[in-house]
């Protein structure tokens, strides 16, 4: 069972994001439990350390930048649990501005990719389930959309529907079936 604060959520991610991983066809290059190598670099240059490989990444690294980077961003941290955990979940998989885009679609708002006062009052106030379902199949739409326009992507369609799948249990909607 999911808990849908900070940490419950970033359970669920890591889950699905894994160790030490360097596949040529992945654009985001060397990645730790999520956290690509350029990321990593510029998280130690902010904190004034030097940068080294992502493989070294500690637990303690991993925790602040998925809450600094992605958790507040994305307004995860103002939203309805189980609707965050999709909120967080998306922001790491797909990126922020994306996830918020997502979000402002299913409620209602401008969707501009900022998170901000109306996006949250829109998110606090929709309906819980249907808003959750909606996202749920929008993001399936666009990683379906993907390997349309460019069909080398099929070799990760069946991983980000797995992911997905998890997510809507976790977050308690059904599976559509197909």
């Amino acid at each position: 069972m999911t808990t849908f604060d900070f940490n419950g959520c970033l359970a669920f991610v890591l889950k699905w994001e894994g160790g030490y991983v360097n596949n040529p066809a992945d654009p985001g290059g060397a990645t730790n439990k999520g956290i690509t190598q350029n990321t990593y670099n510029t998280w130690r240059t902010q904190q004034n350390q030097a940068t080294q490989d992502v493989k070294l990444i500690t637990d303690a690294e991993v925790q602040q930048i998925y809450q600094k980077n992605y958790w507040t961003p994305s307004g995860a941290d103002r939203i309805p649990a189980r609707l965050n955990l999709v909120e967080f979940d998306t922001a790491v998989n797909m990126g922020v501005g994306r996830a918020v885009q997502f979000l402002q679609q299913q409620v209602g708002t401008t969707v501009d990719g900022g998170f901000g006062p109306i996006t949250q009052k829109a998110a606090n106030s929709a309906p819980l389930e249907a808003t959750i379902t909606q996202y749920c199949d929008a993001r399936e739409a666009y990683y379906r959309n993907i390997v349309a326009k460019n069909p080398s992507e099929q070799v990760f369609l069946s991983g980000w529907l797995n992911r997905l799948n998890a997510l809507r249990a976790a977050a308690g909607v059904q599976t559509p079936s197909v």
